[in-house]
């Protein structure tokens, strides 16, 4: 064990690269739990810290524009800023982090909360075109907003997870016509699952989407100045269109970690418990942490997974746990353990979700019906309830999050009096596992699952 790492870090030197909200909010935790020393942010982009999830409500709505979703400030932080920075490597023995523009900065400890990135789409099947976008970032969403506003005759969206559904949701608000392609055979699977995905399907079509199933973008083609004019199905059909949105899913940012010896790769940055870093050999570093949508780690209530989560709540209740052991010494060391929630508007109806459904095995309706507007969802893995969803239902979820947390079996005996009679549970229909079968990797969820406060998600 280090010098440092054998006891509390109440002065000395702590860099945070990345300055978004797991950054912001380790840092501010970091001076509430009496840090008084020498503290530096590292941000990739140029802008103060804002929040993300209203890039594809509000923002691409027009509710809002980019210059009122800075995050709020808590508490000054007094910290130094190097916004416009890139980190492009990490020297772990000696204790430096390497930027792009030649210098370093040196750490006594280090927080790595450099998030994900969205999915591109490859330059050789259209990617380079004019029209096709991503959402990430304030200038993703400034720039496809302007290419909703121009009046596009049609949108396609790339991937109908949520981030897809929020921007169908929010291209049909505007009054465009939208094409969703989905490579599974329903909306929100991989989240999800395919029970909640058929009726999740019929609030595209209801809103006037057209959605395709079971179907993939094969190429985008553009005319003779390269802007984006049709998409080629791999059902054969063509879809007219001069805005295509990317909604694949996030990668994690961790190119900048080769060969620092950290077990880091796009799935993201393995950590223990307390949000210590891990080395490809499984050593646990003792001055580099970890916390965000970067992370990923062992949860207590999901033994067996490494979870990572594009959750706002899980970025905010995570930088804290890091922070508090960043400056505490062995004996007063957190485990993060909150559970998972996040939450999404579909097409004007406010989804919520408690638990890691995508790792249940069956899953059954306990209170309304998936044909009604109203109902909630039971996930279970292997006899244990290990996730709820509701849909326009959300003050339920605490009852759910308390059995979740009891480890009870599954299905919940609840005795709601919009139950159904019996509760039936069935296979939960996640894409590429045998019927029953729970998933036997690591836990990637979707990149645009969003929060239970806010909107990151």
């Amino acid at each position: 064990m280090t010098a440092s790492g054998a006891a509390g870090l109440r002065t000395g030197r702590i860099v945070v690269v990345g300055a978004s909200l797991a950054g912001l909010r380790a840092a501010e935790a970091l001076r509430d739990e009496g840090f008084a020393g020498e503290l530096t942010l590292i941000g990739e982009e140029p802008h103060a810290p804002y929040d993300r999830p209203p890039l594809s409500k509000a923002v691409l709505s027009g509710r809002l524009s980019c210059d009122h979703i800075v995050l709020p400030r808590v508490r000054n932080i007094d910290a130094h800023w190097l916004l416009g920075t890139r980190a492009t490597g990490l020297d772990v023995p000696a204790r430096r982090v390497e930027l792009a523009d030649g210098r370093s900065v040196a750490y006594d400890r280090l927080l790595i909360a450099t998030g994900t990135r969205a999915r591109t789409w490859p330059v050789r099947a259209g990617g380079g075109l004019a029209g096709v976008h991503v959402l990430r970032t304030r200038e993703d969403a400034e720039r496809l907003r302007g290419a909703l506003v121009a009046g596009p005759s049609r949108v396609l969206v790339i991937g109908a997870g949520f981030t897809g559904g929020e921007v169908a949701t929010a291209c049909r608000g505007l009054g465009l016509a939208v094409t969703v392609t989905q490579r599974s055979g329903r909306p929100l699977t991989s989240a999800l699952g395919g029970v909640i995905g058929r009726a999740a399907a019929g609030w595209y079509r209801e809103a006037g989407v057209d959605l395709r199933t079971d179907t993939t973008v094969q190429a985008l083609e553009g005319n003779p100045s390269g802007r984006l004019r049709r998409a080629v199905l791999s059902d054969g059909t063509v879809v007219d269109t001069e805005v295509a949105v990317i909604a694949t899913g996030a990668l994690a940012n961790t190119e900048w970690l080769a060969g620092s010896g950290l077990a880091a790769d796009p799935r993201g940055v393995v950590s223990d418990g307390g949000c210590r870093a891990m080395t490809t050999d499984g050593r646990r570093v003792e001055d580099v942490f970890v916390a965000g949508d970067v992370a990923r780690w062992p949860h207590p209530h999901y033994p067996g997974q490494l979870l990572r989560l594009d959750h706002w709540d899980n970025a905010v209740a995570q930088a804290r746990t890091a922070a508090h052991n960043l400056v505490h010494g062995p004996g007063d060391q957190r485990v993060h353990r909150p559970l998972p929630a996040f939450w999404s508007h579909q097409f004007g109806r406010y989804l919520k979700s408690i638990g890691v459904p995508a790792l249940a095995d069956q899953v059954v309706v306990t209170q309304g019906a998936l044909d009604q507007r109203r109902f909630v969802a039971a996930y279970g893995l292997k006899g244990r309830l290990v996730a709820a969803v509701a849909v326009d239902s959300p003050r339920v979820l605490d009852g759910y999050a308390a059995l979740i947390e009891a480890r009870a079996p599954f299905p919940p005996v609840l005795g709601a009096t919009d139950g159904p009679a019996h509760l039936d549970p069935v296979d939960a229909e996640f894409p590429g596992r045998a019927a029953g079968s729970a998933p036997d990797h690591d836990l990637g969820t979707p990149s645009a699952l969003t929060p239970v406060a806010s909107a990151h998600r």
